[in-house]
């Protein structure tokens, strides 16, 4: 123990005596959750939309008004004609236009159905599927408002059934993308920085030629290996308290679950993360090689985890394929405890499998780690 407990003094003093490395493991972070978790969003705003009135009613201006009134699109200007609106789009001066017909009031009135031409920039698929939601959405709007105007009731016309929904929002009750993206930003930072200062840790002895005189001397593989990983791990941890308390103080990220169980969780994710930075270190010679690995696994292990994108919206395949990526269940996790107050049971699923996946990425990085050439 008095050997481990050297090792580890003299990695910390090693850490904080490195000027260089404190920004990137204390102050980086936190600009990252900041800046991402305001940046990554789902939301499309600011729209730039158009129209073409071909029917200049009092109905149609109606309409255009709804559009106006939307804080999502910024209503830019109108064109005389469609062939305008489209030289327009193709140059990227606006990203919807509507065209309403000739006889656009007087269908509604006479044969109580119209049509509107909906035009949407979708070279950005995912934007477009959302600016395609509001239009309906206010089209929609609109269409009740206008069979609701033009009932007759004086002819005790029976009126029409509406039903209504009146949907309830659990976990996330205000929309607000930043409760479902912040959990997901601070298992990206806590993953990356332990990655990537345990991948280069080794390799920097390597480097300097310490690890010659370290591999010859008594200290035992286990030791070695304990003393210069465990520094990271409760570096790892104080990036997850850092994170929690930004995102409690600056997002106000809901955390209904135990933090206890997430640290528990956690403890062992990390233990995970360590040995994936020891088999990296283990194989490669030079920090640039052990960065390039570890960072060239983390993008694979980000994209697949469901952080950005739904894993369920996935082909089949690579669904499977996600079930080997211990991200996923890091971001599962997060989620589950802070936003929904998931129990132990609750996460002991994922919990087994980041517990298989630390026990046999560690048992790879010790046995691979020779103390001899």
């Amino acid at each position: 123990m008095k050997v481990i407990g050297y090792i580890i003094q003299k990695e910390f003093k090693q850490i904080f005596r490195n000027k260089g490395m404190l920004p990137i493991i204390f102050i980086l972070p936190i600009l990252q959750l900041v800046i991402l978790s305001n940046a990554a969003t789902y939301e499309v705003n600011n729209i730039k939309f158009s129209y073409v009135d071909h029917d200049h009613t009092s109905s149609s201006r109606a309409l255009i008004e709804k559009f106006k009134a939307s804080t999502y699109f910024n209503v830019l200007t109108d064109f005389p004609s469609q062939a305008k609106a489209s030289s327009a789009m193709l140059e990227g001066e606006v990203d919807v236009v509507l065209e309403i017909p000739n006889h656009f009031e007087r269908n509604l009135i006479k044969e109580k159905i119209a049509d509107l031409y909906i035009t949407v920039n979708a070279i950005d698929g995912a934007a477009a599927g959302v600016e395609s939601g509001y239009v309906n959405q206010i089209v929609q709007s609109y269409s009740k408002e206008v069979r609701m105007s033009f009932m007759d009731t004086s002819k005790k016309v029976v009126q029409p059934v509406i039903i209504e929904s009146i949907p309830s929002f659990w976990y996330n009750p205000t929309l607000d993308y930043k409760t479902f993206m912040v959990p997901g930003i601070l298992v990206l930072l806590v993953t990356m920085i332990t990655l990537f200062l345990s991948a280069m840790n080794i390799v920097r002895e390597k480097e300097i030629g310490t690890l010659e005189q370290i591999n010859v001397t008594a200290i035992r593989k286990s030791q070695f290996i304990i003393g210069k990983l465990f520094p990271f791990w409760v570096i790892g941890m104080g990036l997850l308290t850092i994170g929690l308390i930004l995102a409690k103080l600056i997002f106000n990220t809901p955390m209904i679950g135990s933090l206890l169980l997430l640290y528990t969780y956690t403890s062992i994710y990390i233990l995970m993360i360590l040995g994936m930075g020891l088999l990296i270190s283990n194989f490669t010679d030079t920090k640039q090689q052990a960065m390039f690995i570890a960072w060239f696994f983390v993008v694979i292990f980000i994209l697949m985890s469901g952080l950005f994108t739904p894993i369920e919206s996935m082909p089949k395949w690579a669904q499977i394929v996600t079930e080997f990526n211990p991200i996923k269940y890091f971001v599962e996790i997060v989620r589950m405890v802070l936003l929904k107050g998931s129990g132990f049971m609750d996460i002991l699923p994922q919990l087994w499998k980041t517990l298989l996946f630390a026990i046999a990425m560690n048992g790879l990085a010790v046995w691979s780690y020779k103390k001899t050439n």
